[in-house]
């Protein structure tokens, strides 16, 4: 009877062992959930869809970095290519001054045909550069804006009052409404005493 009793003893002592064994700090006894220094935790299927979810919002997380990266990459891009057509017609700008001084010559019978070719090739030029975003700041009769204008001269001027521009030295040009090159100009400083 003893040894029965000592078999029965090490029964639960082995069952006690194998329960504690199995036992986690997630699960209890019965695999559902056991309570931890922080409280229940969740059982396995839980445990599963938590981990889910959180690996769905890194991955939408993820994939909004990603777009946000491609946009800032496209908008570098956007200001690279702006930033090369606005070089780019920086330096044309003496072509097309150049072009004006040749054209503002007198006519004559033997230039004619050149001046013709001239007016054509600044034309095409001008398009070109307009399609681009070029336009020409107007400055005839305008009051002078530091913005827009670069006074060379201050003159007296009877007919004009003060601060109006009434030359024009060198036109002045914007790109996408921003000065590209001011307009080099003569103002009048009101009438002379």
């Amino acid at each position: 009877m003893a040894s029965h009793k000592h078999s029965s003893h090490k029964e639960n002592e082995a069952t006690a062992a194998g329960v504690a064994k199995d036992v986690t700090p997630d699960t209890n006894v019965d695999g559902v959930f056991a309570p931890d220094g922080d409280g229940m935790q969740l059982d396995p299927l839980q445990k599963l869809q938590a981990e889910k979810q959180e690996m769905m919002n890194t991955l939408v997380r993820r994939q909004a970095d990603f777009e946000n990266f491609k946009k800032r990459v496209e908008k570098e891009k956007q200001q690279d290519r702006s930033r090369g057509v606005e070089v780019m017609i920086d330096q044309m700008l003496p072509v097309l001054d150049a072009f004006d001084r040749a054209l503002a010559g007198p006519v004559t019978a033997e230039n004619a045909d050149y001046r013709k070719g001239f007016e054509m090739i600044r034309t095409q030029m001008w398009n070109g550069l307009a399609k681009q975003g070029l336009e020409r700041i107007d400055t005839a009769g305008k009051e002078f804006d530091p913005n827009l204008h670069h006074a060379i001269e201050s003159v007296p001027n009877t007919d004009q009052a003060e601060g109006t521009v009434v030359g024009e030295m060198q036109p002045g040009y914007m790109l996408h409404g921003r000065v590209l090159r001011p307009a080099m100009v003569r103002v009048s400083a009101g009438r002379s005493n």
